[in-house]
């Protein structure tokens, strides 16, 4: 329970760029929850790279301390030098990112407790993406260093909560489970299924599955190709739009070429935010086959609060989300066959999709923001232990 005082205090959050000028989970995650709690009557300062001024209607406070064109050993004098000049006096502190934290640490006050929201393992996911040995060090002392400064972990699932234990060496007595929450204000059904296709450009008569996912290795898009080139034999109204940018766009291509998809999968380059939600609603089934290190998924729950179902792998927290809710949705294995065999029993109607109004009830109910932001809270500013 918070004390008075703590229900109107001043939360100092440390993060990367600004939603959503930089999308991804991470900056999305804390644009969200520093909206909640400002709105919870706390005053928020956001400090990041390439910020832009505070717009004159925000409840947050944002404050620029270095751009992201900077060399990094200029942008890392930039960040100490700006956050000692114009931060506010903190009664919490919440830090996102180690990168930007590890420049900062010797600044913060030792008497306000420090949270440190654990969003994946940045050595680890160096390191699946094929970085040098000496890169994937560095970061992984980056972490450690930033890390034994802190008194408290937020994490989003049990899954990565084991990582940040075991890979480094944090006490569970110090990590708190607290999933994401999903803004359903932005993510609803606004528009029905052929409504949102037209919006599109779409295809109406076809079933469509969608996929917003940066590319890159781990995110799996190799093997849901080669899953649907088992499908489309037998299932040859399939057809997946791929959302998202990444280094991997050229052998993804070349790859389709290879498998013959050229008329069952489109990319769409980045997709500007506000047609996220009508891409969602325009889907059959929304396809998350990460290979590694997801640590939520946080579209899954902006698929299911938009009222379309979602098929995941079994990897990181995915599968903490959907087990109460259709455990059918996650797939035996991450590999091809396994995704091939559940789209399969889906397509054929031997496993039936929930319903549009009960994916939008389990998201809006279980993963509210609102009810998410007050345990939040209750961490940030519990006092600091002795």
């Amino acid at each position: 329970m918070l004390t008075a005082s703590q229900c109107s205090s001043t939360v100092l959050c440390i993060g990367t760029g600004w939603f959503p000028k930089t999308p991804g989970g991470l900056d999305r995650y804390v644009y969200e929850l520093t909206h909640y709690l400002a709105a919870a009557g706390h005053q928020v300062e956001l400090c990041g790279i390439g910020l832009p001024e505070t717009p004159l209607d925000s409840p947050v406070k944002l404050t620029n301390l270095a751009e992201p064109s900077q060399p990094f050993l200029h942008r890392c004098r930039s960040l100490r030098s700006n956050f000692l000049k114009h931060t506010c006096q903190p009664d919490a502190i919440n830090l996102h990112f180690a990168l930007y934290s590890f420049p900062l640490l010797h600044s913060l006050p030792e008497d306000v407790p420090i949270t440190f929201t654990f969003h994946g393992p940045w050595s680890l996911e160096s390191q699946w993406e094929g970085a040098s040995s000496l890169n994937v060090f560095l970061k992984y002392w980056i972490e450690k260093h930033v890390y034994r400064r802190c008194d408290r972990f937020i994490v989003l699932s049990k899954a990565f909560g084991t990582i940040l234990h075991h890979h480094y060496s944090v006490p569970w007595s110090k990590i708190y489970i607290i999933p994401g929450g999903v803004d359903t204000a932005r993510f609803q059904i606004t528009l029905s299924r052929q409504q949102a296709r037209q919006q599109l450009g779409w295809e109406r008569d076809r079933f469509i599955l969608f996929t917003p996912r940066r590319l890159v290795q781990r995110m799996g898009l190799d093997v849901l190709f080669n899953a649907l080139a088992g499908l489309k034999s037998r299932h040859s109204d399939i057809w997946l739009a791929v959302a998202g940018k990444g280094p991997q766009r050229n052998m993804l291509e070349q790859k389709i070429s290879e498998l013959g998809l050229e008329n069952y999968v489109k990319f769409l380059g980045y997709l500007p935010d506000e047609h996220l939600p009508i891409a969602y609603q325009a889907a059959d089934l929304t396809v998350i086959p990460s290979q590694s290190l997801e640590g939520f998924g946080l579209v899954l729950l902006e698929s299911l609060a938009c009222g379309t179902p979602v098929l995941c792998t079994p990897v990181g927290g995915m599968p903490e989300i959907l087990t109460s809710f259709s455990p059918d949705l996650i797939t035996d294995t991450a590999d091809a066959h396994a995704i091939e065999a559940r789209l399969r029993s889906l397509l054929s109607g031997n496993l039936p999709l929930p319903s549009r109004d009960t994916c939008y009830e389990y998201a809006s109910t279980s993963f509210n923001w609102s009810k998410i932001s007050q345990q939040v809270q209750q961490v940030l500013l519990a006092p600091k232990a002795d």
